[in-house]
């Protein structure tokens, strides 16, 4: 089948799934990734994984967390650091404690065990941030220490994973130069988006061009993804750094209108059928047990860890639960983890498409669970001001 057709697929795939979702009751996001089984190789194999919808996939999370960036308030990222530090710590501990634990039961060795609870360590907010928009609920104190404790786990899930390939042989390069790298980073993010951006974005602006201001915005989100990543820090934080740098400037309203438009006309759509097209579900069989505790281990500890460092920085029960649901999804970040872990033989074969699977599922539940959640939270508050 040609690219074109494949991509006509995914797009009336992901709109009709996310109104058919919304029809029901539940986030638009939900059914979009359903939508992505449905018509992936694991069911109906109309879409095939292939490099295009990768690359498409990867600037359609970039700009999500770029619109992301644009709907953050700085102050409120600053005023919410340290729940967020705490909610990121949390969400790590709880995670590699019991994740290890549950590869020790199933026969695995150290090593392999260790290797697990580091890989459901990790979180990828980029779900949960659809979710939020589609809930309204993107400019809330919960979403700011979500978003903070998403950067938090990334860096400390980074250091813990070069500290582990160091032990086993496969690290590249020493702890000390990664946690430079990640320290030069945020040096120079700071400096670009206190110093930087807005002369740029003066200078973009009077260019003799079609649309200059988005087309700067969309320069600066690959450029500070492209930096990130070039430091060893997901891409998808720099993405997010460019848009909460824009966010004191004159441009930001703008960008944003005309940046949606663009992410979610095709980029946006490919990013939601590439989480469904990986998913094979040959040889499932022997890992259902895994597949299954591992995933209940997975949900529960993000909630109950990220759940009580938010406790303990001053959230409410029903608040700290709904971020604790916001940390639950592993995506792509979890998915490279997995990756490195095949190529360094630290993850069996079919022990990787098991963990694909969790990550997947984890993925698949974040969207319904923020929304009860939050739900739940505003029927409280409503309760309380009746009261």
């Amino acid at each position: 089948m040609p690219f074109f057709a494949q991509l006509l697929i995914i797009i009336v795939a992901v709109k009709l799934a996310g109104h058919l979702s919304t029809r029901l009751k539940q986030p638009a996001v939900l059914g979009k990734l359903i939508a992505g089984l449905l018509i992936g190789p694991a069911v109906l194999g109309w879409v095939q994984p292939n490099d295009i919808i990768r690359e498409l996939s990867q600037i359609g999370v970039l700009l999500l967390m770029f619109i992301a960036g644009l709907e953050t308030d700085p102050a409120d990222l600053r005023r919410n650091a340290v729940p967020s530090l705490a909610v990121g710590i949390g969400g790590i501990l709880f995670p590699l404690l019991f994740g290890t634990l549950v590869g020790l039961s199933f026969d695995l060795d150290l090593t392999e065990s260790v290797f697990l609870g580091l890989l459901l360590s990790a979180t990828s907010v980029s779900i949960t941030v659809q979710s939020l928009r589609e809930m309204g609920k993107l400019k809330t104190r919960e979403s700011s220490a979500i978003l903070g404790a998403a950067v938090a786990d990334d860096i400390l899930v980074v250091i813990l994973l070069a500290f582990m390939m160091s032990l086993t042989g496969g690290a590249q390069e020493s702890i000390a130069l990664i946690i430079g790298k990640k320290a030069l980073f945020f040096l120079l993010i700071t400096v670009i988006g206190l110093k930087l951006v807005k002369p740029f974005m003066d200078r973009a602006s009077k260019l003799r061009v079609f649309e200059p201001v988005i087309s700067a915005a969309i320069i600066l989100c690959l450029s500070f993804a492209w930096l990130s990543e070039s430091l060893g820090v997901a891409a998808i934080i720099g993405a997010y750094a460019a848009g909460l740098s824009l966010t004191p400037t004159r441009f930001a309203k703008e960008v944003a209108e005309k940046a949606e438009p663009v992410a979610y006309s095709v980029f946006v759509p490919a990013f939601f059928i590439q989480i469904g097209l990986g998913v094979s579900l040959d040889g499932l069989t022997e890992q259902t047990g895994l597949i299954v505790i591992m995933t209940l281990v997975a949900v529960l500890t993000k909630l109950v860890g990220s759940g009580l460092g938010a406790k303990l920085t001053g959230f409410s029960i029903r608040s700290s639960l709904a971020i604790g649901a916001g940390m639950v999804s592993r995506g792509e970040v979890a998915l490279i983890i997995a990756a490195i872990g095949l190529d360094n033989g630290l993850l069996s074969p079919a022990l990787f498409t098991a963990m694909v699977i969790v990550v997947l599922l984890t993925t698949l539940v974040t969207p319904p669970l923020l929304k009860w959640l939050f739900t739940t939270e505003d029927a409280g508050s409503r309760e309380k001001l009746a009261g």
